[in-house]
């Protein structure tokens, strides 16, 4: 009985990991380029029990009883969400695999799949959070329009020239295992040892998606997905706590046994 509530304790622990994981999925529903986070559990390590002689001719599977679960893993699933159409010049969605790269201010590289770019003080494009893209795009000041085609070559319409000249390339990255990647926040993402090498490459080519120039990916947060694994996350810890319950009227009634 001591052992049901330890293991009742780990499952309402358990559920509720994965509560505040849908919590923050749903949270960041209109979150663009969000990829939603997926809970993994595993069961403990089984302990053996004493069985009886007649158990104890049968398979030894019979005589080891499991003490709990664990968190495993949390993970994000980058499935494509949908584009948002926004009409905004530098709003960038990525149509398939792959990363922006941008460079943090101490120096480190990131990755988001957020493409809602600005022009800085410096004419660079950055991202919302003032991230400079890897690729060090410098938009003229006197650029009148800025065009970004679908394999990533950014374009400007220059007062002076008849014809439209190319002033940067955006590429993209991608990683043997992107669920391995670690999230830190504001859409950006870390390698790890789990995300495998690094791959750089044109959209369009290697496996790379392409780029849609005047829109953003949507989170890809499907809102009856989540609410359904919301109430079963619910009965579960509902259903851990009743074991615990259960399992201290036992014991109470054990304690019971001498009066």
């Amino acid at each position: 009985m001591i052992d049901a509530l330890y293991i009742g304790a780990t499952g309402m622990q358990a559920q509720q990991l994965n509560v505040d994981s849908i919590a923050n999925n749903l949270a960041n529903i209109s979150t663009s380029g969000f990829k939603r986070s997926r809970v993994s559990f595993d069961d403990l390590l089984y302990r053996d029990v004493a069985r009886t002689a007649a158990t104890s001719q049968g398979s030894d599977a019979s005589g080891r009883a499991g003490v709990g679960v664990s968190l495993a893993n949390i993970g994000k699933i980058f499935t494509q969400g949908d584009l948002k159409k926004t009409d905004v010049p530098l709003d960038v969605a990525i149509q398939g695999q792959g990363f922006f790269e941008v460079t943090l201010p101490d120096g480190s590289q990131a990755y988001t799949r957020s493409g809602h770019f600005q022009i800085n003080r410096d004419g660079y494009l950055v991202t919302a959070d003032g991230h400079v893209l890897k690729n060090l795009i410098q938009v003229p000041n006197d650029a009148r329009e800025v065009i970004i085609q679908p394999s990533g070559e950014v374009l400007a319409n220059l007062p002076d020239e008849k014809d439209l000249v190319e002033i940067g390339q955006i590429e993209l990255s991608n990683f043997v295992n992107p669920s391995g990647l670690s999230p830190q926040g504001s859409n950006l993402y870390v390698s790890t040892e789990l995300s495998g090498e690094l791959i750089n490459g044109k959209p369009g080519e290697l496996g790379f998606g392409t780029l849609a120039q005047g829109s953003l990916e949507s989170s890809n947060v499907k809102l009856i997905e989540e609410t359904l694994g919301l109430i079963v996350a619910q009965r579960a810890y509902e259903v851990n706590a009743k074991i615990i319950q259960a399992a201290d009227e036992m014991l109470g009634m054990s304690n019971n046994l001498r009066r």
